[in-house]
């Protein structure tokens, strides 16, 4: 949980540094920039959803083999489709901010931003795997250190460019991108020191075409495509949310890019369970334990439960002091404590959908994770078009009403989990 409610910093340090120097175009163009480099990055989340889940099934079976192999894989692919990204960062800008309907000097910033981020796409999603395998082996200690690390580094490095330098939304992306490089380096010697090895050693210790088994490598596809597939659905949701509030003005789009940094932290407490209950669940359907299985649920959903209740009291009573910490505007200020019963509300509202993704992502059940996001991501959009005559108040309803439609699609394949175990 220490190590979840370290991750969403970086997006609150990104809001404060701009908010409380910059213009209220420069906020909501850190928050544009940053919904383009959440939809491009976490296209590629699988490569931390399927990690976790196959490296929990190997330790389940006992193959510390396939357990190294799954590492090696995954760092090689998030390098090589990070650095992808890098070399593609132009046209992606351009085909987004084509989709996304912002204001030329929100626009103008956004692409700032968004520049300086793309120089860490290769070690970022290297991190998302090596940080998947952390997890699925249940080492969650050098977890908690390497989200420390991507956090203090990039606090400091974004208090410098943009403070220190004035360099505005770029200071604030380049200082996230100088942050994922040092966490990837830190994260390599941690999974050494788990292995008790250096990655090289780990390498020359396989067997000769253990990372190109075409076995592995096709479960791996597999798996992994549906979770993109899903987490495209997932993607769009939050995309069009943003999009509504820059269709509506620069105001609002800064006032929600405010609250959803509530959001994302009680997205990524919560996960914590949720990656709980992947590891726990992985495992036991690696050694085919079905009472193990129901008991890391039956816990898991305990804990999120209360966690859930006490992150939306806390919203409430402490929410308009958060908000005028990051954001200076008045504007913003006012239109973002408006809003705020929302934000309160969706950390029981969406804690059955974050933690139901748990579940299916330990059992490797991409196929129920991909129908289910796609289902409810086609619901949010129709009940945000119905909504949309009132303005900002029907883009929060709708989008508060979407961890309701998860949470509904992915309950109608439990049936489905559960005889599969069996």
């Amino acid at each position: 949980m220490l190590g979840q409610a370290a991750i969403p910093l970086v997006g609150v340090v990104d809001a404060a540094v701009i908010g409380r120097t910059g213009t209220a175009a420069d906020l909501a163009g850190v928050a544009l920039g940053a919904s383009v480099i959440s939809m491009v990055f976490w296209a590629f989340g699988f490569l931390r959803m399927g990690m976790s889940g196959m490296a929990a099934q190997a330790l389940g079976r006992g193959d510390r083999d396939e357990s190294r192999a799954l590492l090696l894989r995954g760092l090689l692919l998030g390098f090589a489709l990070g650095g992808g990204l890098l070399a593609l960062s132009v046209p992606l800008q351009q085909a987004a901010f084509a989709l996304l309907a912002g204001e030329p000097e929100v626009t103008r910033q956004a692409g700032h931003y968004a520049t300086a981020r793309f120089l860490g796409a290769p070690a970022a999603l290297a991190t998302y795997a090596l940080t998947g395998w952390l997890i699925g082996l249940g080492r969650t200690r050098p977890a908690l250190v390497l989200q420390l690390v991507l956090n203090l580094v990039n606090a400091a490095a974004s208090i410098a460019l943009v403070w220190g330098l004035g360099l505005g939304p770029f200071g604030a992306g380049l200082g996230t991108a100088i942050a994922d490089w040092l966490a990837l380096g830190v994260g390599l010697l941690l999974a050494g020191h788990v292995l008790g090895e250096s990655l090289p050693a780990t390498w020359r210790r396989l067997a000769p075409g253990t990372l190109t088994d075409r076995t592995a490598l096709a479960r791996i596809i597999r798996v992994n495509a549906d979770i993109m597939a899903r987490t495209l659905a997932l993607l769009a949701m939050f995309t069009w949310f943003t999009n509504a509030g820059a269709r509506l003005g620069a105001v609002e789009l800064a006032a929600n890019h405010v609250l959803l940094q509530f959001i994302a932290m009680a997205a990524f407490v919560l996960d914590a369970f949720a990656f709980t209950a992947e590891s726990h669940v992985g495992q036991a359907v690696g050694a085919r334990d079905h009472a193990a299985f129901r008991r890391a649920v039956r816990l898991t959903a305990e804990f999120s439960a209360v966690a859930g209740l006490m992150l939306a009291l806390a919203f409430l009573a402490l929410g308009q002091p958060l908000v005028a910490l990051i954001a200076t505007d008045p504007g913003v200020r006012a239109e973002a404590a408006r809003m705020l019963p929302f934000a309160a509300a969706v950390p029981l509202l969406g804690m059955p959908s974050w933690l139901l993704d748990g579940v299916f992502i330990g059992a490797t059940q991409g196929r129920a994770l991909r129908n289910a996001a796609v289902a409810a991501t086609l619901a949010y959009l129709a009940l945000d078009l119905a909504l949309r005559p009132y303005a900002n108040l029907g883009a929060w309803s709708a989008f508060a009403a979407s961890y309701l439609l998860r949470a509904g699609a992915l309950s109608a394949h439990w049936p489905t989990l559960v005889r599969s175990l069996r």
